[in-house]
């Protein structure tokens, strides 16, 4: 290069060569001789020192070299690292997360193992429920079940066929007196289940039509009051001469006209109306407790009423106690009075 150029400076210091005595291309004293920079505290704290001086690795022979590892620094080579820094920041490194293999509370127990197919079978049967158990439930439901239906049993006994019986017998009434004012119910012989009379116990404030015969069927569970009026147990009609008229009726449900005729008292008005004529009856007599089979109650006579001689005598029989049929109870009264209908209502009607 032929360009003019200042004088080097040493890297070292601000002085030329030529300084040290000798020119800038070796000429001096020192000539031949390799140069050696002065040695200072900062020149050695800021470079690392030639092997030679050691006599082994720089890199080994340095203060940073002998240092212990950081704390938390995992010893071993790369691999060891990495799964250290999976560690700690989970399985796919993100920051601050927690690795999944370090979470206790999700870990699966260590003492557990896979199941062999005859110890899960053991194991599946005895979560099954014994014979016994199955045997107390399905019992159970049993109970449950009849109970349930014997309460609805109750409740159609108790309360809907009195609403099915009373809805009936008033209808039977109203068709009743619509005949009379019609002309239609002409005195006559009644065919069974037919009605043909009323009978009103104003103490009682019983209002309920006759009909003929007692079936349940067709006459006492549709709520009205039937007439003895078959063999063996035939009784005379209203308008007899004498006899004894006899009429029986439910004492609970099925409308349960009689439920409360033990009640009436020596004297208590019963009526039966037809289509021409009022019936007044006087309560004579009572008999509270006899056997079903005592039919003399029903005699033109009855037995045990206190009448003496033949007249115009009603007796009304129902069951006893109630809610059964074991007993019956019997009410007989007297007529006292016979009254056209054209005279208008019997005082015992008239309110």
């Amino acid at each position: 290069m032929t360009a003019l150029r200042p004088e080097r400076e040493d890297s070292y210091g601000t002085a030329p060569y030529e300084s040290f005595g000798g020119d800038a291309y070796g000429a001096g004293p020192y000539a031949g001789e390799p140069y050696q920079p002065p040695i200072d505290e900062e020149t050695v704290a800021l470079r690392i020192p030639p092997a030679s001086m050691f006599g082994g690795d720089p890199i080994s022979a340095s203060g940073a070299s002998t240092a212990s590892p950081a704390p938390g620094t995992p010893a071993g080579g790369r691999a060891a690292r990495r799964k250290a820094a999976k560690g700690r920041h989970g399985r796919h490194g993100g920051p601050g997360e927690v690795s999944e293999s370090y979470n206790g509370a999700d870990a699966p127990p260590q003492d557990e193992r896979p199941l062999s197919r005859v110890e899960a079978r053991r194991r599946q049967r005895a979560r099954k429920p014994s014979a016994a158990v199955v045997a107390s439930r399905a019992v159970g439901e049993v109970f449950i079940t009849t109970g349930v239906l014997m309460l609805l049993f109750v409740t159609y006994q108790l309360w809907w066929t009195n609403v099915r019986a009373h809805a009936q017998a008033d209808k039977e009434a109203s068709s009743l007196q619509d005949d009379w004012a019609n002309g239609k119910g002409a005195p006559g012989v009644f065919s069974p289940g037919q009605g043909f009379a009323i009978l009103h116990i104003p103490k009682l404030d019983v209002v309920v039509p006759i009909a003929e015969g007692v079936s349940n069927k067709k006459v006492l569970d549709k709520g009205m009051v039937g007439h003895y009026g078959e063999s063996p147990l035939q009784t005379a009609m209203p308008d007899a001469k004498t006899g004894n008229f006899g009429l029986a009726g439910h004492r609970n449900t099925h409308g349960e006209p009689f439920r409360y005729i033990n009640r009436l008292q020596a004297g208590d008005d019963i009526v039966v109306e037809t289509q021409d004529e009022y019936f007044v009856y006087k309560m004579a007599s009572s008999l509270p407790v006899t056997a079903p089979s005592n039919t003399s109650v029903l005699d033109p006579v009855p037995a045990e009423s206190g009448f003496t001689g033949p007249g115009r005598y009603i007796t009304l029989t129902t069951c006893t106690p109630e809610f059964t049929s074991k007993y019956r109870l019997i009410v007989w009264g007297k007529m006292v009075e016979e009254r056209p209908r054209s005279k208008g209502k019997p005082d015992a009607l008239v309110e």
